[in-house]
């Protein structure tokens, strides 16, 4: 097929994506949500409790990271400090790794971020949350929380993977002859 017909389809198949996130966001919407416990983590004040995490805002984002450790967790980190302004003028947001907070304060600075963090080393909740594989490991994602009459509802969450809506760099590699190729997330790049 010639570039003018393989764009026309593209565009249809974008409508397509489109209508099914519309139906994804009135499924989410309709389900009941989630109450969990006041977790506790630990930062480079010391302890926080997840309510505390929320501010002022009724509605908290937090990403499931897996540490300093992971390429893929720090790509994703790298691509919310971007838009970590225009997260947090509509809902907190935090990063919580297994990390120590002292680990991460360093880690953090070392790219720039500009985002809270917390440890949840020690803790139940990324476990609790479904995101502590079979294996004993760390799985990357998000939940987002509601505070609510003195309640913490977890209301939506997903996990992370290369190619997901989470990070804009793979839908520009798809744009690429062979999209990513084997490209693999680096710390560095020379």
């Amino acid at each position: 097929m010639n570039y003018r017909d393989i764009s026309a389809r593209l565009v249809e198949y974008r409508r397509q994506i489109a209508d099914l996130r519309d139906k994804m966001c009135k499924a989410r919407a309709a389900a009941e949500p989630e109450e969990v416990p006041d977790y506790v983590f630990t930062n480079s004040h010391g302890s926080v409790r997840l309510s505390e995490l929320f501010g002022d805002k009724p509605d908290l984002i937090v990403i499931h990271n897996m540490g300093s450790s992971c390429p893929h967790c720090t790509l994703w980190a790298d691509g919310f400090n971007g838009i970590y302004d225009h997260l947090a003028d509509r809902a907190a947001f935090v990063v919580s790794s297994p990390d120590a907070p002292d680990t991460q304060k360093r880690f953090a600075a070392s790219r720039g971020w500009r985002f809270p963090m917390v440890s949840h080393n020690g803790t139940t909740f990324a476990a609790d949350m479904g995101y502590r594989s079979e294996d004993g490991g760390w799985l990357p994602g998000v939940s987002v929380f509601r505070r609510e009459l003195g309640r913490i509802l977890r209301v939506s969450d997903t996990g992370f993977n290369p190619g997901d809506d989470f990070c804009a760099l793979w839908h520009l590699f798809d744009l690429l002859p062979g999209g990513a190729g084997d490209w693999q997330a680096k710390f560095r790049y020379d």
